[in-house]
């Protein structure tokens, strides 16, 4: 991976560090296109049975790089061209789909402000983390665009439409308290302590039934745009495939002995 985006595997925990710090992550070319690989290849790879996403300096991302971006708009202009906002198709979309449809949990440490796509890609995440300093915006109607990134879907599911609507239309800076009380956090911590506890949460997560988490996210991501009979189907097809699972009999099994169950992730 480039140096924008750090990756690494240890013990079935993959790190995906964002690492542009002198310009608060924001998402260059070059960054979009390693952070895309990086989600693919924890996705596919077998070895991996969680995902820490997180980031260097003082913010988690601020979205798009915006220095580069007026760059590119202005090659658009004098080719006739609108390849720049191709980007969402060929960067943001795969990013999200990766981090959301991958069968392990993907934790979030949120270290600073995380705005527009940043924001995009926390929410991606099925557990977020957040240093006490943090903060959320949507940003986008601030440079006169629409939400990308998933927002749409994932913050309206988190917060209901409305309030979605108005963190959207009137973009501001949600601080961590606020972002835990409207459900966007999971857990705020102090900011010292953030980078231990999110890799601790994301290391238990490497360790659990790999599985039963894969077909978690499966379900609720089913159910939300399917009806409760088929939900019911489905968590029938889910539920068949975890108790045929190895990890299942360890659990019952250990729960039998009175034992801390030791998970294979299959």
């Amino acid at each position: 991976m480039a140096d924008t985006v750090l990756y690494e595997v240890s013990d079935g925990l993959a790190t995906i560090t964002l690492n542009r710090p002198d310009a608060m992550n924001a998402m260059n070319v070059e960054a979009k296109v390693a952070l895309r690989e990086a989600a693919r290849s924890a996705a596919a790879d077998p070895l991996v049975r969680a995902v820490l996403l997180t980031a260097t300096g003082r913010a988690f991302c601020v979205g798009q790089d915006l220095k580069e971006h007026v760059g590119l708009l202005a090659a658009d202009r004098a080719s006739g061209s609108g390849d720049t906002m191709s980007t969402v198709r060929e960067h943001y979309n795969p990013i999200v789909r990766a981090l959301t449809g991958m069968a392990k949990p993907v934790v979030a440490g949120v270290n600073g402000v995380a705005a527009g796509a940043g924001f995009g890609f926390a929410l991606a995440a099925d557990h977020r983390i957040v240093a006490d300093t943090a903060s959320f915006n949507t940003s986008f109607a601030g440079v006169a665009l629409t939400a990308d990134s998933g927002v749409s879907w994932t913050l309206s599911r988190l917060i209901g439409p409305s309030r979605a609507a108005d963190l959207l239309l009137f973009p501001r800076s949600i601080k961590a308290a606020e972002a835990y009380d409207l459900g966007i956090a999971n857990r705020v911590v102090p900011a010292a302590d953030l980078a231990e506890e999110a890799l601790k949460t994301a290391r238990a997560l490497a360790k659990g039934p790999t599985l039963a988490y894969g077909a978690i996210k499966e379900s609720l991501a089913f159910a939300a745009g399917h009806t409760l009979d088929e939900t019911l189907d489905k968590e029938d097809e889910l539920q068949s495939r975890a108790g045929a699972s190895e990890d299942h009999a360890i659990a019952v099994q250990a729960f039998l002995d009175k034992a801390a169950p030791e998970y294979l992730g299959r």
